[in-house]
């Protein structure tokens, strides 16, 4: 006796889900307005003084970039990117300023010429008149010390407040070495008055809006960088960790090297715009990145939107401008607003005004309930009352 099969019935593949056009173009549409507003709108409309301004606050939106990344999406909150920001700005510094002096035919910097206790060059400056050495430092010296303080951090599993504190005690121990190294820093003034960047003269307006060019092409690449990391799957790793850093660690990954990678991307990142922002400004001091400013960066990322890139980035530029703009006029209550901003952001908007637009549009929706009848005579479950 034989037995027939029949043939198993073939199933249709799966639908891949539709994408419109728009949702396709979304994000090389903003990267290409971005780009026409910061090369083509902005040195059209600004002034020189206005431009270098901007030059200025894209520095600091560079850092929002990197606080996007560890807080936003790891969930670390990194209030002490001052540190990593003055470092970066200090080894740019120290190389401008050797540059300087060579020009002039001298061995030391103006200021230690003032107030340094000899005629040698310290060895730790040594190696910043070699302008790759320098701006390799830029980068790698505030990854290093990222790198350092993380894995000891992140392997004894200190975090929230703890490692907020943390960060912040390093910020603050680094501004007050910073001012008693009066003769090898500048001690509170820092370092100033740079005239030649790489061989172009600060002084020229051209070589200005070169600067400004530059640090805006730096930001656009860090953020179409930022937003590949967003979406790949370290991406989805690190918010999963935080979200749930324990089921991922059942999962097997290890929690602290994921927040580990984020923390020493967010720190190269703040490098970064510490060094582009000394040709910028012509400045680094201990008062740019101790304590108040560090807490400054963060402010910006969370008013615009710490879990979105161009919330960040737009709130990173617009608390600046604000601040340029009110602290002249309100000295005294800027710090107060800017510590009410920071609380409103985080108490009242979590997602900050990135998030407005989905938030108005999610209470004007008309809720669906379920509503069921319920017979006052229906008898209470087993253990309720009656």
């Amino acid at each position: 006796m034989t037995t027939t099969t029949s043939p198993p019935e073939k199933t249709a593949p799966l639908a891949e889900p539709s994408v419109s056009l728009l949702d396709r173009f979304r994000v090389p549409g903003a990267f290409l307005l971005g780009a026409v507003l910061l090369f083509g709108v902005a040195p059209l409309a600004l002034s020189d003084f206005r431009l270098n301004l901007l030059a200025k606050y894209l520095c600091y939106a560079i850092v929002a970039v990197g606080v996007s990344l560890a807080w936003g999406r790891g969930g670390l909150l990194v209030l002490g990117q001052g540190v990593f920001f003055g470092l970066g700005g200090y080894a740019m510094a120290m190389h401008l300023k050797l540059a300087d002096a060579a020009d002039t035919g001298q061995t030391l910097p103006d200021f230690m010429q003032l107030y340094g206790t000899g005629d040698t060059l310290p060895w730790w400056w040594q190696p910043f008149a070699n302008p790759l050495f320098a701006l390799a430092m830029t980068v790698l010296l505030p990854m290093a010390v990222a790198a350092l303080l993380g894995f000891f951090v992140f392997r004894r599993r200190v975090k929230g407040a703890y490692f907020a504190i943390l960060s912040q005690a390093l910020a603050a121990a680094l501004a007050i070495w910073l001012v008693g190294q009066q003769a090898t820093t500048g001690g509170t003034n820092g370092l100033t008055d740079m005239r030649g960047f790489f061989g172009y003269d600060l002084n020229d307006p051209v070589n200005q809006r070169m600067v400004y060019f530059v640090i805006a092409a730096v930001l656009l690449l860090l953020m179409a960088a930022a937003r590949q990391l967003f979406v790949s799957r370290y991406g989805e790793l690190l918010v999963a960790v935080r979200d749930s850093e324990e089921r991922v660690r059942f999962l097997g990954y290890d929690p602290a090297n994921v927040k580990l990678v984020a923390y020493v991307v967010a720190a190269g990142m703040a490098g970064l715009a510490g060094a582009l922002f000394v040709p910028a400004v012509g400045i680094i001091s201990p008062a740019l990145i101790g304590i108040v400013p560090s807490i400054g960066f963060v402010i910006g990322a969370a008013v615009g939107g710490r879990a979105s890139l161009v919330g960040a980035v737009l709130g990173a530029i617009a608390v600046a401008w604000a601040q340029s703009t009110l602290s002249d006029a309100f000295p005294a209550a800027w710090t107060y607003l800017q510590g009410l901003l920071f609380v409103l952001a985080v108490g009242f908007l979590p997602g900050g005004l990135a998030s407005l637009a989905s938030v108005v549009r999610r209470r004007r929706t008309p809720t669906t309930t379920t509503t069921t009848d319920v017979n006052p005579t229906t008898p209470a479950p087993t253990g309720g009352t009656a």
